[in-house]
């Protein structure tokens, strides 16, 4: 890159991770992989239970008086009274529950689980997860779920020393459910389809109509705005959705990627689009660095004098460095992503100064993007 040498005038080497390029030509895209079709959506479920056979490692009942009422509840629908008794058990823990109920999924078929301790357990290792309604948004039942619980995490501790690894107070069963109604959704007697972008785009969304028009050979598709795009179910296709759905969401397209740099302060990590233009800007990047040591030294009185004490005597090195050396340079127009890299990584800047000089660029108007700081 000849062109860059004179343009970038200051100094050293980009830290790794701080900027990341691939450079690659756009590539297309499945529909499948861009879109959400309406209604075809997973539900959250929750639920809240009692895990038990805890080796000692459950709720402190005085602390948890939320356990306390559970077990007293359960024992009592199992014909048991304990009411005014003082339960002194370590071997029980309040749990949520939750699971992510797929589209589609009938009565009978099972889903995963994950239990989360609410009260002071220290681990939920060995136990197990006692009849668990689960409840979907409008409060009902969808599916019940129990089982013994897999834990990745361990707890152990002495009198003067604990070992915690991963989290020993949440868990996973696996096919822990099973789903006991399904979440109605006629697919079939739909006469529209909706597809929903997962990146919002108007050219994106305009693609993907032509292309869907393209392969159903009329005008059935139609793009809203940048995040929607309907499409007509047609006649020929009125009894087989299936395969309506799965033509679309063969066809491929190149999404269109919108100018923008996202920046993480805290980590510095900078990632920057393809379609990321520099106009004609003049920039200077120096630093003026001052750095303070401090070499104390100890001074002690002659072995044979008879007066005298020991001292400490402090001695200061003060250098400042100030970036000599460091010009003003100029970025020519229209400077693309990869050169504009290509010519950083071959350079002196460090992932803050990076920042910097982006936003700097930016509010210049020079930058041809939107910064995005996370």
């Amino acid at each position: 890159m000849p062109g860059l040498k004179p343009v970038f005038g200051f100094a050293a080497v980009l830290a790794l991770g701080a900027l990341v390029l691939i450079p690659a030509p756009a590539q297309a895209a499945r529909i499948k992989d861009i879109v959400n079709i309406e209604g075809v959506r997973d539900n959250s479920l929750m639920g809240y239970g009692l895990v038990v056979g805890l080796n000692g490692t459950g709720d402190s009942l005085t602390n948890s008086p939320f356990t306390a009422a559970s077990l007293t509840g359960m024992l009592e629908r199992l014909g048991i009274n304990i009411r005014g008794t003082s339960l002194k058990t370590k071997n029980v823990a309040a749990v949520m529950v939750t699971a992510t109920l797929p589209p589609f999924a009938g009565p009978g078929s099972h889903i995963d689980v994950s239990i989360s301790a609410m009260g002071d357990a220290k681990s939920l290792q060995g136990g197990t997860l006692l009849v668990t309604p689960l409840l979907g948004a409008d409060g009902e039942v969808y599916a019940v779920s129990q089982g013994p619980i897999a834990v990745g995490g361990f707890a152990a501790e002495g009198k003067s020393e604990s070992v915690t690894k991963g989290v020993p107070t949440s868990g996973r069963i696996a096919n822990g459910a099973t789903v006991e109604r399904q979440i109605p959704f006629a697919l079939a007697d739909m006469p529209f389809l909706r597809l929903g972008l997962r990146n919002p785009d108007f050219t994106t969304a305009g693609r993907i109509a032509k292309s869907i028009n393209r392969a159903l050979k009329g005008k059935y598709a139609v793009a809203h705005d940048n995040a929607n795009v309907s499409v007509a179910v047609p006649p020929k296709m009125t009894n087989d959705m299936v395969a309506l759905v799965t033509r679309i969401e063969q066809l491929s397209i190149t999404p269109d990627e919108v100018a923008k740099v996202v920046i993480d302060e805290q980590s510095g990590v900078i990632v920057m689009g393809d379609n990321v233009r520099i106009s004609k800007v003049a920039i200077a990047q120096g630093n003026l660095t001052i750095r303070v040591t401090e070499t104390p030294q100890v001074s002690q009185p002659n072995p044979l004098s008879t007066g005298g004490t020991t001292q400490v005597v402090d001695r200061t090195a003060i250098d400042i460095t100030e970036g000599e050396g460091r010009k003003l340079a100029v970025l020519p127009s229209s400077v693309s992503l990869h050169d504009l890299v290509q010519g950083l990584n071959a350079l002196g800047i460090g992932p803050r100064d990076m920042i910097t000089i982006l936003q700097s660029i930016k509010a210049a108007g020079a930058l041809q993007a939107e910064i995005e700081v996370i």
